[in-house]
């Protein structure tokens, strides 16, 4: 059995027991997230250093005692998590920095960080004995979702605006889910999955909305503490769209530091496009977030009501983090900087989070020698037109050495006059 202690409402406060609510708190409606609260004293038990010494499953289930599953028989066959923790050594060079990381999240079974939540609703729908899952998303969450369900014979109805990048579009398509290709943007898309769920009984994954998505993104953090040696960073900086995935890096760090495993919490920095900012805003302001229409080249963030973003402000301010924007010039800049001097290939929401520490370190607002984690959070081969533009196009040459030869030389000569 697991250790969940209850479910508490983010707006209203209100206590449940596990199997009381499904979703959303009853009394604040789609508005009252529910946060996952857990029985420490009782996980203590089981879950030490010595139990992840000996832990050989490299996945996100070595932290199964911290997750919310009763039933490991449920749990979803793609091994998902346990990404790598890169030092750039390269990119330290370069900036002048010495404590640099980045976690290539990328590098999950549909090229996401958002598998870690689909891995966990998949097996909460199996507990449940639901068979048919739904969300909304611009494409990242349906085809983590989509794979998740893949693999275990489920059904997945997914909702995503009809200009969602092509790849990501396909990798739906090629695990089997019905999509519904929505004439709107991706909050009409949200609200008409959670009408799909209240008239056909799917069960949903939607993140500001069940309250398992948070449990399995926050083992990105579990991860990067484990890869630290539980030296925690100073900052963590982290791309931001409904303010989920930044919910659940606070999770992570805040249920290590009720168990003991460390003995403070870094700052989040969430960073989100100048075009699309409402938690960013809020964080740096009042604190209250205020719907906007979305505008930039970062679709997976391209979100003007953020549905987890009272639960991200409140994480962040916890954390004594901060909130930056930058520009698409400055995310595509961040793309070609990240594979030229790393081989990290960043999809444009992934490498947000990259601009956002440059522009941090430029503004003084950190400094070379903190420690900071930046994490890349999907690959870009998800979005290929965006990461296109920033890169020069190749050179054509005639299947000859000769032009080869031409062509180098006029490389050469172009470096001499620079």
């Amino acid at each position: 059995m697991g250790h969940v202690k209850r479910l508490k409402c983010l707006v209203c406060g209100t206590e449940y027991d596990e199997n009381e609510v499904m979703y959303t708190c009853p009394k604040c409606g789609d508005n009252g997230l529910l946060e996952v609260e857990y029985d420490y004293e009782s996980i203590k038990r089981e879950f030490t250093k010595e139990y992840l010494s000996n832990n050989k499953s490299y996945s996100l289930w070595r932290y199964l005692p911290l997750l919310p599953i009763n039933d490991p028989s449920k749990i979803a066959p793609l091994q998902v998590g346990f990404t790598p923790l890169y030092q750039v050594p390269r990119i330290r060079e370069d900036l002048g920095v010495s404590n640099l990381f980045v976690k290539d999240d990328g590098r999950n079974p549909t090229a996401s960080l958002k598998d870690r939540a689909s891995a966990i609703v998949v097996s909460k729908a199996q507990e449940l004995g639901k068979t048919e899952i739904t969300c909304a998303s611009t494409g990242n969450a349906a085809s983590s979702l989509a794979g998740a369900t893949a693999s275990l014979g489920l059904k997945s109805y997914i909702f995503v605006p009809k200009n969602a990048p092509k790849a990501k579009l396909t990798q739906l398509l090629v695990f089997g889910a019905t999509v519904f290709a929505v004439n709107g943007t991706y909050d009409e898309a949200f609200d008409l999955s959670i009408k799909a769920t209240r008239e056909f009984g799917w069960y949903n994954r939607n993140t500001g909305f069940n309250p398992y998505t948070v449990e399995g993104k926050k083992t990105v953090a579990l991860e990067i503490a484990e890869q630290l040696s539980f030296d925690v960073p100073n900052y963590v900086f982290v791309s931001v769209g409904d303010g989920n995935i930044i919910s659940g890096v606070y999770k992570g760090f805040f249920d290590l530091l009720n168990l003991g495993f460390i003995d403070r919490m870094p700052k989040i920095v969430a960073v989100q496009a100048e075009g699309c900012s409402p938690v960013v805003d809020a964080v740096n302001g009042d604190g209250i977030i205020k719907p906007v229409v979305p505008n930039t080249i970062a679709d997976s963030i391209s979100v003007g009501i953020p549905r987890s973003g009272i639960m991200a402000v409140k994480y962040i301010k916890n954390s004594n983090g901060f909130g930056i924007k930058v520009s698409d010039e400055e995310i595509l800049k961040a793309i070609k900087y990240l594979g030229t001097m790393s081989g990290i290939f960043a999809e444009p929401a992934a490498s947000t989070s990259f601009a956002g520490y440059l522009k941090a370190l430029k503004e003084g607002l950190i400094k070379g020698s903190d420690k900071v984690v930046v994490i890349i959070t999907g690959n870009g081969l998800k979005d290929i037109d965006s990461a296109m533009k920033s890169v020069k196009e190749p050179i054509y040459i005639d299947p000859t050495i000769e032009d080869v030869k031409r062509k180098v030389m006029e490389i050469n000569e172009l470096f001499r006059r620079r």
